[in-house]
């Protein structure tokens, strides 16, 4: 069970400062949560982009047991969205981290997570925003598990202290309450595009807990991909789920079942699973 979580955020990203704004006034002193045997976390500003995980100080991270990067997303697209993902990277660094590596992350807090920003946009009138898991992507790379919550798109909405609000009151709530739940079942998803619309449905509508997401951008599938997804889930995987339809076409669904197989992954189609 986590007990000492870390909320880390940019001094130049303006949604982390608006999160991390609204975020402190619920802080308790550390040394009385601890006293209460209860979780309780800190703040870490960061000077530069904490994407670049030589901006971060590494020793002072694993004094923590979770980690939670509070973040500006940004989209060529624009739109309102509040996000959470795994940070990693499946192929080149382009962002931070390093190539073919990813973060651990746990599945339940995840599922836990998106399911509390889910019911705090609704709480807070936010219609015009959309709750959205987004692929695995983008730095640091870090030992402790850890997960992105981001506000999105704009600097409109990065200032919007509502949206802050909202993520302050889903990353204290989410920590207060969170328990590790054995009866979820833990997958890695494939296939799909970034912004992952049939897994936000398993996420928060089934008994399925997400950890890492491989998009269809992301493919070809290798051993080392599945690998590296399975090795950094907190959790024990029960199996992959696959975005039948976002796997691409014949030759790329038959590579991925064929990788599956050779590693002996139970796997099922996103669209079979009860909901």
């Amino acid at each position: 069970m986590y007990k000492k979580y870390l909320i880390v955020a940019s001094k130049k990203d303006l949604a982390g400062t608006n999160i991390v704004t609204q975020l402190s006034q619920y802080r308790e002193n550390p040394m009385l949560s601890s006293m209460k045997d209860k979780p309780g976390f800190d703040f870490y500003l960061v000077e530069e982009d904490m994407l670049q995980t030589e901006n971060l100080d590494l020793e002072k991270i694993n004094r923590y047991d979770f980690v939670i990067f509070a973040s500006k997303h940004s989209s060529k697209k624009g739109g309102k969205t509040l996000s959470v993902h795994a940070p990693g990277n499946w192929g080149v660094a382009e962002f931070g981290g390093e190539s073919k590596k990813v973060c651990k992350t746990s599945a339940i807090f995840l599922k836990q997570l998106f399911e509390k920003l889910q019911n705090k946009k609704v709480e807070h009138n936010l219609n015009k925003y959309e709750t959205t898991m987004e692929a695995t992507h983008h730095g640091p790379l870090i030992e402790k598990p850890c997960v992105f919550i981001e506000i999105g798109s704009t600097e409109t909405e990065w200032k919007d202290r509502r949206a802050g609000f909202a993520i302050a009151q889903t990353i204290l709530e989410t920590i207060k309450e969170f328990k590790e739940n054995p009866y979820n079942e833990v997958a890695i998803a494939i296939g799909g595009p970034h912004y992952c619309p049939g897994f936000n449905k398993l996420q928060l509508k089934s008994n399925v807990a997400i950890s890492h997401v491989i998009p269809q951008y992301a493919l070809p599938l290798t051993e080392e991909m599945i690998k590296e997804a399975i090795e950094k889930t907190a959790e024990e995987v029960d199996f992959i789920v696959l975005d039948w339809k976002g796997l691409g076409k014949v030759e790329s669904r038959n590579q991925v079942t064929e990788i599956l197989d050779k590693s002996y992954l139970g796997y099922k189609r996103s669209s079979k699973i009860n909901r």
